[in-house]
């Protein structure tokens, strides 16, 4: 007795005779990459222009007095005036010498407080608690004080920048100091690094964007205690001509020193970005999509 195998259904040997088709890949590309965009130079711009001209909007209509606040061509006027008689270039030299002073001051004592009290357990001991207690004190209160000290000459008002400076800048540093990891300091021991060499190529570049990030902070601090400083007792500067021109209800006047004060808040914003991206290119981040 023979046993006979039935024959493959046809459909079965073709089946078996074709190779398994290669599979399609296709790239995903995330939703946000997908989506036109406008040039980010038009996007930052759109909020600022959009104000613009509703104000102009509104005071084209009346709506909004010039009593109470002048339309954007007679600003743009007036700005004119001022940098052709030399009252406002003069006036932002001052204003920027100030601030230059007190910056340097306070970035001084700022980062030299910050490196005692973060390297140091004893320098902690000693310095953080006064500080802290100290930066709890609103500086502006303190503008009476420096007068009865320094004098109204120029010493309170670079006094009451460097101290509206020093405190943003000693914790952001303290805090990147205290931040660093300890397996990197571990690493560099092992590596045989001596103790100024840890801080020098361990410590201080981890303490880096903490200290760029105070010194932002500082620069946005240092322009809002010039405006106070040349508020009181002031015979120079932008605030002086702010002070002018409220004694004759020149809200024209007073909005062009604004837009000086913002100008020059951004201007350096701008500068210490461009540090931060110059010196922390070892540190990749997320820039947003």
């Amino acid at each position: 007795m023979s046993i006979s195998h039935a024959p493959p259904h046809p459909s079965d040997a073709a089946g078996t005779a074709k190779l398994p088709a290669s599979p399609t890949l296709q790239r995903l590309v995330p939703a946000s990459s997908r989506r036109t965009r406008l040039p980010r130079w038009l996007r930052r711009t759109t909020g600022p222009l959009a104000l613009l001209v509703l104000w102009q909007v509104l005071s084209s209509t009346g709506e909004l007095a010039p009593g109470v606040l002048a339309s954007p061509g007679r600003i743009t006027q007036v700005a004119g005036d001022l940098i052709a008689d030399g009252s406002l270039p003069s006036a932002m030299g001052i204003s920027l010498q100030r601030v230059a002073a007190g910056l340097l001051l306070g970035t001084v004592v700022g980062t030299g407080l910050a490196l005692i009290s973060g390297l140091f357990r004893i320098g902690e001991d000693v310095v953080d608690a006064p500080v802290q207690m100290l930066r709890t004190v609103p500086f502006v209160g303190l503008i009476p004080l420096f007068i009865i000290w320094f004098g109204i000459g120029e010493t309170p008002k670079i006094a009451i920048i460097t101290l509206g400076v020093t405190f943003p800048l000693y914790l952001n540093v303290y805090a990147g100091i205290r931040g660093v990891d300890t397996q990197l300091i571990e690493a560099g021991e092992s590596l045989g690094l001596s103790r100024w060499g840890l801080v020098r190529h361990v410590v201080l570049p981890g303490a880096l964007p903490g200290a760029l990030t105070g010194l932002r902070y500082s620069l946005g601090i240092a322009w809002l205690a010039l405006v106070f400083a040349e508020q009181v007792n002031a015979d120079s500067g932008i605030g002086f001509l702010m002070v002018q021109a409220r004694d004759f209800l020149r809200t024209d006047v007073i909005v062009v020193c604004l837009i000086v004060y913002a100008f020059l808040g951004l201007l350096a914003d701008f500068i210490v970005r461009s540090l931060e991206r110059l010196l922390l290119r070892w540190r990749p981040t997320f820039t947003g999509r």
